[in-house]
């Protein structure tokens, strides 16, 4: 069940830490020593980042702060994934910092994650002085400008005196209505210049006003679509996660009896043991979740966006459904879908407006009558449950196997950091999630090289917990560098490495739709050569390093991975190259194109709509 203390901090409000913090008496300081105080009355505890010129003058304060941490990355795209693993482990912001030029660019493919996926970071850049700004001086590059459609908001501050009220805006607006990320650039002259500095600033936000509370008139529509409705579902985002509603919605289903998808962002906001939750929706998801959807009346959205990789052709998502959309982002709503009901607020007030509308309902004998749909879901999920083959004949290791056991064995209170790729759509198949925020993935951008970094960041936030990194062999050695920053900073992560020689998503989709033609995804990892060889790799920097090439020997390798806990492990998990992510919906056509194996899909009998796989002849496509 939903763990209370593992549910998202909301971010404080800089006026709410204004009234937590004695009011600071105005200093006369520099500007870089303005930054610090200010992330310091932020209670930042964490920064990651890396120094150069134009942020050199930050560096120096830092050094003196006994409230911040400082966690030198090797490279600044670690430092963005691991302020984005901190945030997302915790609800809190994450910090990273880099310098002007390619250090601040090198932070934006994490900028630009953390904007798909919901992420509140603030991201502090140096800049050039600001007399040479548009000169292209040495490291120079209009990082605002960059920036400008992958953040909330983005700043250039060239005064030192803005500079506490820059900071607490940016922590503001990453934090409240949908979270995400806010670059702050400093030019190099207003970190050197002398300044006051006194808390709590003064800000006014004239054009930012997030609507928390729902209209009253649109929940008691919402209540009265779910009491007439006959085959409803909820379909729930990682709005739910983002916005610490689990246990809220987990009263909300209980109450409702109303089957249960959670998406890829999502997992976890209901318990995968919830007898009503029927799997994660989309280009593979489970049959029952995917076919729910389809076959549904009604769509009780919550903090989802109608994202292609759920929908398919969005034509012919959930034709037959009427939807209820809830979002605090009244960009989302009817975007994709055009929504019957929209609901603009936080989630988790609207799902406990919807409790209390739902419950006079069922008080006034108006209750929803869903029995016969919940046994037709039951019947799904038990006839397609999410399974897999073994390989037969050549001992290889099953990469689902891998995961699974994983799973099992480190258990529901431990954290689970995806790479991208079939790896990452494994572990969110077969790890039961029990709680929110213990699985970690880069869900909008699909971003290689977010595991190792972000579960570093995730460790940080939360060093009593487990955190897993499980990666493939291509997204790895993106990012491998950060094992030497969790060896140095004493930050015992574990990665696993699904290791199939391959970038095995791009080969699947070879196999599936290029007449297996495998055009440079060949990695030598591990068939033919071991080119790096991972073992050897992590004893270098200072890990222990495992391998795993029998399926007898994947329990064992585990339970010795769990018992090391001084540094990291890496553990290199040699896999069948073969292995294919099922069920899969291919990209493009309808959701009731699912597949379940290759060249096989569900055969609904219409007499009784009891289901076998049966080969349809044309499926593939």
């Amino acid at each position: 069940m939903s763990d209370a203390k593992s549910a998202p901090t909301p971010a404080p409000s800089p006026n709410q830490l204004a009234h937590q913090t004695r009011p600071k008496a105005p200093a006369t300081v520099t500007g870089a020593q303005s930054l610090v105080l200010s992330l310091e009355a932020m209670e930042v505890d964490t920064v990651f980042g890396i120094p150069g010129g134009a942020i050199l003058p930050a560096y120096d304060p830092l050094l003196d702060s006994v409230k911040v941490r400082h966690i030198l990355v090797r490279h600044e795209q670690g430092a963005g994934h691991a302020a984005e693993g901190y945030a997302s482990a915790t609800g809190r912001v994450g910090v990273c910092m880099a310098t002007s030029g390619p250090g601040a660019t090198n932070l934006v493919t994490a900028i630009a994650d953390a904007y798909m996926d919901s992420v509140p970071i603030v991201a502090i850049t140096g800049q050039v002085s600001s007399a040479a700004i548009g000169t292209d001086a040495f490291q120079e590059a209009d990082i605002r400008g960059i920036t400008m459609p992958i953040t909330k908001h983005n700043y250039l501050v060239t005064d030192a005196d803005q500079i506490p009220r820059v900071i607490a805006e940016a922590f503001h607006i990453a934090s409240t209505g949908r979270p995400g990320p806010v670059l702050v650039d400093i030019s190099k002259d207003a970190l050197q210049a002398k300044t006051t500095f006194a808390w709590p600033p003064k800000f006014d936000l004239p054009g930012y006003r997030p609507v928390a509370r729902p209209h009253s008139k649109q929940i008691r529509e919402a209540a009265r679509l779910i009491a007439e409705a006959k085959r409803p579902v909820f379909y729930v985002g990682g709005g739910v996660v983002r916005g610490g509603a689990s246990e809220t919605l987990r009263r909300f289903v209980e109450l409702t009896q109303i089957p249960v998808v959670t998406t890829l962002m999502a997992r976890g906001a209901v318990p995968d043991s919830h007898p009503l939750h029927l799997g994660m929706p989309g280009m593979h998801g489970s049959v029952a979740a995917v076919t729910a959807l389809q076959k549904s009346d009604l769509l009780i959205t919550l903090g989802a966006r109608f994202d292609d990789r759920v929908t398919g052709q969005l034509s012919t998502f959930a034709p037959e459904a009427k939807v209820i959309h809830a979002d605090i982002d009244p960009a989302e709503i009817s975007k994709n879908r055009t929504a019957d009901v929209p609901i603009v607020g936080d989630v988790g007030e609207v799902i406990d407006d919807l409790v209390k509308a739902v419950s006079d309902d069922h008080a006034a004998g108006r209750a929803g009558d869903y029995d016969l749909w919940r046994q037709q879901t039951a019947a799904w999920k038990a006839t397609f449950p999410l399974g897999y083959t073994t390989p037969e004949g050549d001992n290889t290791v099953a990469p689902q196997q891998v995961i699974e056991r994983i799973g099992a064995i480190s258990g529901p209170e431990s954290v689970y950091v995806a790479g991208v790729g079939q790896h990452q759509m494994w572990a969110a198949q077969f790890v039961k999630y029990e709680r929110p925020n213990a699985w970690l993935n880069s869900g909008g951008l699909g971003t290689m090289g977010y595991a190792v970094p972000a579960a570093m960041g995730a460790k940080v936030a939360q060093p009593d917990r487990t955190v897993w990194a499980i990666d493939g062999d291509g997204c790895f050695q993106m990012t491998n560098q950060e094992l030497a920053t969790c060896v140095i900073n004493n930050i015992p992560i574990k990665v696993a490495i699904i290791n199939n020689s391959s970038l095995g998503m791009v080969r699947q989709w070879q196999s599936l739709f290029y007449n297996e033609r495998y055009s440079n995804t060949d990695l030598h990892t591990s068939v033919g050569s071991r080119i790096p060889d991972f073992v050897k790799l992590a004893e270098a920097y200072g890990c222990v390093g495992l391998r795993c090439e029998r399926p007898e020997d994947i329990d064992a390798t585990i339970k010795k991975a769990m018992e090391i806990n001084d540094v990291p492990v890496v553990v290199d998990f040699v896999v069948h190259r073969d292995a294919m992510v099922w069920p899969m919906v291919p990209a493009g056509v309808s959701n009731d194109a699912i597949q379940i194996a290759k060249d096989t899909a569900p055969q609904w009998d219409r007499e009784d709509d009891e289901a076998d796989a049966q080969p349809e002849e044309g499926s593939q496509r």
